[in-house]
C-alpha cells in the first residue's frame, strides 16, 4: 500500500465542485472524474469518494455525514479512555482490598 497523501480541503472542495459542474458534459460521472483528476493531481478513487461524501453531506444520498463521522470518532475515543480508566480503577480497588485484608491478618 502506498503512502497516504493528505489533500488540502480547498483542493477537495474545488475538485468536487468541478465534478458537479461538469458532470453533464460527459457521458458518465466516472469520465468526468477521470478528466478532472488530470487537472487536480488526486487519484480517481479519492475524488470519487469525496463526491460521494459530499452528496451524503448535502442530503442527496443516505449514509453517515462528515459531522456524524467526527462525532462517532470522538465518542469511540472517549469510550476507550473510560474503559481504560475503569480498568485502572478496578485493579487499584483489588490491590487496596488485598492490602487491607493483609493488614488485618497481622
Amino acid at each position: 500500500m502506498g503512502k497516504r497523501i493528505r489533500y488540502a480541503q480547498e483542493v477537495k472542495e474545488r475538485s468536487v465542485r468541478m465534478v458537479f459542474d461538469h458532470e453533464k458534459d460527459y457521458e458518465s460521472r466516472w469520465t468526468a472524474i477521470m478528466s478532472i483528476v488530470s487537472n487536480t493531481g488526486c487519484t480517481p478513487e479519492s475524488l470519487r469518494k469525496w463526491v460521494k461524501q459530499s452528496e451524503i453531506d448535502q442530503g442527496l444520498k443516505d449514509g453517515l455525514s462528515s459531522d456524524d463521522r467526527v462525532r462517532i470518532k470522538e465518542l469511540e475515543r472517549e469510550n476507550r479512555e473510560l474503559r481504560e480508566a475503569n480498568e485502572i480503577l478496578r485493579k487499584a480497588s483489588a490491590y487496596f482490598t488485598q492490602a487491607e485484608l493483609d493488614r488485618r491478618k497481622k
